[in-house]
């Protein structure tokens, strides 16, 4: 298009005018101001809170998990007896954590596609509203401040037995749901509570996007495209593509593990027939089974799923986002 092209000319033509007028074309950096340090020490001082909250909560657990994966542990501390990766193929070669993995793979698919499109499409709206605009966008961003257990008991009201609104509507159509005593009807609530949780992070992200894109690129789309779907898949999905991707790694983040308040509230207590996700099932071998050296080879497989799903996503995915 010809408004994607004319960024670079008109760059060169004020670096020209500048160069002609006597006064050097300075790069945007030239104007930011570097903090000098006294001591080479005083930076190594500021990071050093976030790199010790980093080691403790995050590096000394996993050490201590990939330890204990090797080991079979008394859940009292009196002993422990190595087993090498027996625990890891207890996990791999078990049907139920295989199935447990097969729903966890659905799970993360639903919520990360419809969290991501919803979020879209109420940002889209959202920018194109006029009147009531500050209304429209808090009742949108408010349901983010609920914390993940207050969604599932939330959820649990609406898929509630006797008093759901979910349920009557489901009976009038013919379905007869009954959320905690049948596999898909658990499934099917605990996905609709977890993407109407995270539909306000991506709605903010996506419409912080929009609000960046300038009037003159819309013009200009607006004079060569005359289809509105044409024109936003075209010209503005590109430009909003480093945000998608960013909420892309963040919204499988939260599907993996963010959503464990959520299921915990909708499963516990409940039929034993109901689905889980891994990070679930971790909790419920070494919290409940007290099987320590069990649940913790299963955490590392599960470090080890997300490692490699982030080099998938920065290594081929990132390659096709363009961020200029």
């Amino acid at each position: 298009m010809a408004y994607t092209s004319s960024q670079p000319r008109l760059a060169r033509f004020l670096s020209g005018w500048s160069a002609k007028a006597g006064k050097p074309a300075r790069p945007a950096e030239a104007g930011m101001k570097r903090v000098q340090f006294s001591s080479s020490f005083v930076p190594y001082l500021f990071l050093a809170p976030q790199l010790a909250v980093i080691f403790i909560f995050f590096y000394w657990p996993s050490v201590q998990a990939i330890q204990s994966s090797f080991y079979l542990e008394d859940p009292f501390g009196f002993g422990a007896s190595f087993v090498g990766f027996a625990n890891y193929s207890d996990a791999i070669f078990n049907p139920e954590y295989l199935n447990i993995a097969k729903f966890t793979v659905v799970f993360t698919v639903l919520v990360t596609f419809f969290s991501l499109a919803l979020g879209l499409l109420l940002a889209v709206k959202a920018d194109a509203v006029i009147r009531g605009s500050s209304t429209y966008k808090t009742l949108l961003i408010s349901v983010y401040a609920i914390a993940p257990p207050v969604a599932g008991l939330i959820g649990m009201m609406f898929f509630d037995q006797h008093i759901g609104p979910f349920v009557k509507m489901a009976a009038f159509f013919g379905w007869d749901m009954k959320v905690g005593l049948n596999y898909f009807d658990t499934a099917f609530a605990m996905v609709v509570v977890a993407v109407w949780k995270q539909i306000p992070y991506n709605f903010i992200f996506f419409l912080s996007g929009l609000q960046g894109v300038s009037v003159a690129v819309r013009e200009a789309a607006a004079i060569d495209c005359r289809s509105g779907f044409r024109r936003f898949w075209t010209v503005i999905m590109p430009l909003l593509a480093p945000t998608a991707f960013f909420l892309l790694i963040i919204n499988i983040t939260y599907s993996l593990f963010d959503t464990f308040g959520v299921i915990d509230v909708m499963v516990k207590d409940k039929a034993a027939n109901n689905p889980i996700t891994l990070v679930y099932k971790v909790f419920l071998d070494g919290f409940r089974g007290n099987d320590i050296g069990g649940s913790s080879a299963q955490s590392v497989i599960l470090m080890l799923v997300v490692f490699v799903l982030t080099i998938i996503q920065f290594r081929f995915i990132e390659k096709r986002i363009h961020y200029n």
